[in-house]
């Protein structure tokens, strides 16, 4: 079975309950959207990251699709703070040393807001004197918050970030917080 996961701004990538700090409330989990049993999801998408999990009860599908070795692409929509150029964008194609490793190429274009985007809540920050604009950036990667330091890096940082596909499965018709089994 697989599960295509729309996820929203906010929710932790693991069915467990998270543990609140401080006495305030945890965020919300995928058990709070899914109600499927032994399913796993394939790879991890920040709390504060948007879009496509995989989740499935297939192991061998489950490491092909988190595994480094197998170098699925995944394709993330970008709104960076700032109006890059395509100059700024040749470190990002090349690789870009992120100081603990240097990055594989990445596709990378400037590209107009996703059509249909649904609202984030909440809504990213925005000044009214810094434009923001939109990438489509195409790794087979997936370290740490790699995109959004890769954005940094070359001087315009991520305020959004929306996974959109994984190999070829993609969140298309697939509203936030919903799921589609295939």
């Amino acid at each position: 079975m697989i599960v295509l996961f729309n996820k929203p701004f906010n929710v932790v990538c693991q069915f467990s309950v998270h543990d609140p700090k401080n006495g305030k409330p945890g965020h919300p989990t995928l058990k709070d959207f899914i109600a499927i049993p032994n399913i796993y999801a394939a790879g991890r998408l920040d709390t504060d990251s948007e879009g496509l999990l995989i989740l499935t009860d297939d192991g061998a599908l489950q490491h092909k699709l988190s595994h480094p070795k197998h170098k699925e692409t995944k394709t993330y929509w970008v709104q960076v703070e700032g109006a890059p150029l395509d100059a700024d964008l040749i470190p990002l194609i090349n690789g870009v040393d992120l100081g603990d490793f240097v990055t594989q190429p990445a596709k990378v274009r400037l590209m107009q807001a996703p059509a249909h985007l649904w609202q984030r809540n909440p809504p990213i920050r925005e000044r009214k004197a810094i434009p923001t604009s939109w990438l489509e950036i195409k790794i087979s990667e997936g370290k740490n918050r790699q995109v959004r330091r890769m954005t940094a890096k070359i001087g315009f940082p991520t305020l959004r970030l929306i996974r959109y596909a994984i190999g070829a499965y993609t969140i298309d018709n697939i509203e936030i917080g919903s799921y589609q089994v295939l």
